[in-house]
């Protein structure tokens, strides 16, 4: 499912998405049961088969002062992933950003909430059979520590995703190595979020008193927020994640800050309200 979805007005400022939509079967671990897995559906992402659950992969563009940011880049056109079933994309994934007036050219920065596939893919694009940076006149902000994990990793795919949508960044002079508690500029910073990745980061906008944050992978699916401790199969440390999810739901609760899922299907933006022992998301 390919397409523009709406903007989400964050106070003066917009953050849109561009994407799409995919099912993944048996996200959660044994602790999520096939019909917990039907009554998320029916509420977040529409319905669909029993026993998945609707996810959007998508990036985030956030318009801020002086300061044109992408947040994550999906998994990018012309690579064959096993989370394709080896199968490369051909998305029109350049065109809907233009098509909602931003460039190549016209971004300045681009942050990867952390190296999984699905999130660095567009950091490159295949130029004349080479790999080159897809935003020529951006900063892409790594995270010290993500990198220098999945670096040493010995996984031969995550191999191959760091020499065609990492190492080209590399070799341009484009990479800016952060920690993760960075600040990009006065009104958007990163804050840590780790266990789904060693590295993990989630990114804060803040602007005329109003307040966002773009989840990343710390959170999958809104389900999560009723059941902090159910973690997918790939989070590295899957109690670490359970814990920072539990720890981030319960900092951003009850308050007016815009929690943006990384991975949300439509809708993708909404505030995190304390339920029971738990929280709820209202879209």
């Amino acid at each position: 499912m390919l397409g523009t979805p709406p903007t989400t007005a964050l106070g003066p400022r917009d953050q849109t998405r561009v994407g799409h939509a995919v099912q993944l079967r048996a996200l959660l671990r044994t602790s999520l049961r096939a019909q917990h897995h039907g009554q998320a559906s029916s509420e977040q992402g529409g319905p669909h088969r029993r026993g998945t659950l609707l996810l959007s992969i998508h990036a985030l563009l956030v318009d801020a002062p002086g300061l044109r940011l992408v947040v994550d880049t999906c998994i990018g056109n012309d690579r064959p992933r096993s989370i394709l079933r080896g199968q490369p994309l051909a998305t029109g994934f350049l065109q809907s950003m233009a098509e909602v007036g931003w460039s190549r050219e016209s971004v300045d920065a681009v942050v990867c909430t952390h190296l999984h596939v699905d999130h660095v893919g567009w950091n490159t694009k295949l130029e004349d059979g080479a790999w080159v940076p897809t935003f020529p006149n951006a900063r892409y902000l790594l995270g010290k520590t993500e990198f220098a994990h999945w670096s040493a990793e010995g996984d031969e795919e995550q191999q191959t995703i760091l020499s065609d949508s990492v190492q080209p960044i590399l070799d341009a002079g484009l990479a800016e190595f952060v920690e993760m508690d960075h600040r990009i500029s006065p009104h958007l910073r990163l804050t840590p979020s780790t266990g789904h990745t060693p590295g993990h980061v989630s990114v804060m906008i803040e602007s005329e008193g109003e307040s966002a944050v773009i989840t990343g992978d710390m959170s999958h699916h809104p389900c999560q927020m009723a059941h902090p401790h159910w973690s997918p199969s790939f989070d590295s440390d899957p109690r670490a994640a359970a814990a920072t999810r539990a720890r981030l739901f319960a900092e951003w609760a009850d308050k007016p800050i815009l929690v943006i899922g990384t991975h949300y299907a439509a809708p993708t933006a909404g505030y995190i309200m304390r339920e029971g022992a738990g929280f709820r998301f209202d879209a």
